[in-house]
């Protein structure tokens, strides 16, 4: 197995192009864990530095608060227009997150409830209608059931196209939080739809770069650093707060948000040869006997986890 350098390329793409931004859409299960809000807070802040143009939230989540939990942290960011989808018709809804419903509660947000939501198929391809040609990345930090309702999605009054064809010709680029690399079983993956995975992999035929969970679980943020330059007033800092009260937590999550930034080429190489293998139980493994447009990222051997956590926790407002 080869381990290259190739984030160059990678995030080359990512970087403004005269006046260009490229577009991003954020797909996250904002529930059981503290880790999406960060990442959230990351793309806000890109976005205030126009370095990126932050199109939409995509919620894959039961929790019937996250949505407008997402709102009241998009309002927070100057960003309560923000369009939001969620995962309709789901069996059953449940409010399992630590601080969903208290930052819905406690926070103004213009989402009166998840029923007044988009649907998130329907966002998905609303928003990727409106956009140019090869101009979208998509980062997905969650189970992939929306990514892959858009995949197998027909047409509609945005576009005559398939869901399939419509993102193969908007979407430069997929990020993908999940799997375990070379070989392993990760919650995103397998927790509660691994079909969705399999499916999600079997018919993506651009390009796709996967931060996997031992690259995140290595970097921890949200600790004493985070809590003191974070402002009391901050959903942010109460998410982080009603979570474990700034006792730190590994950042998955972040890491598919700053591979966007200049600085992971300092801290991250590529393994480009080879493709992500997913069985039916969401368990997956490199495979290195041909070539794909897949790869998944690795921490240089000089890296500092604790550089990169602090980098993470300054992108956060």
């Amino acid at each position: 197995m080869k381990i290259v350098a190739a984030l160059c390329f990678l995030l080359l793409g990512f970087q403004l192009l005269g006046h260009t931004q490229y577009k991003v859409i954020l797909d996250a299960d904002i529930d059981s864990d503290v880790d999406d809000v960060e990442a959230l807070a990351m793309l806000h802040t890109l976005h205030a530095q126009k370095k990126i143009d932050f199109i939409g939230v995509i919620v894959t989540s039961d929790d019937p608060f996250a949505p407008v939990c997402v709102n009241a942290i998009n309002n927070y960011f100057g960003q309560s227009r923000m369009p939001i989808g969620f995962l309709k018709n789901q069996p059953a809804l449940k409010n399992h997150s630590k601080y969903t419903r208290q930052i819905a509660e406690e926070f103004p947000h213009k989402l009166a409830s998840h029923e007044k939501a988009a649907d998130a198929t329907a966002l998905y391809r609303k928003l990727l209608s409106q956009s140019p040609d090869s101009s979208v990345v998509i980062i997905t930090i969650g189970h992939l059931t929306n990514f892959q309702n858009l995949l197998k999605s027909g047409s509609d009054k945005y576009s005559k196209l398939s869901g399939k064809d419509l993102a193969h010709r908007k979407v430069v680029k997929w990020i993908c939080m999940g799997g375990t690399f070379p070989e392993g079983k990760e919650a995103n993956f397998y927790r509660p739809d691994p079909g969705s995975t399999l499916y999600s992999l079997q018919h993506w035929q651009n390009p796709v770069t996967f931060a996997g969970w031992e690259v995140g679980n290595v970097i921890k943020t949200g600790g004493d650093y985070l809590k003191n330059k974070l402002s009391p007033q901050s959903p942010v800092y109460r998410a982080y707060q009603l979570y474990n009260n700034f006792q730190g937590r590994a950042s998955w999550d972040q890491v598919a948000v700053f591979l966007l930034m200049d600085e992971a080429t300092h801290f991250f190489s590529a393994v480009t040869h080879g493709y992500c293998q997913v069985n039916a139980d969401g368990s997956n493994k490199w495979i290195t006997d041909r070539d794909s447009r897949q790869e998944y990222v690795v921490l240089k051997p000089d890296a500092n986890p604790a550089e990169i956590a602090k980098l993470m926790d300054d992108m956060t407002r």
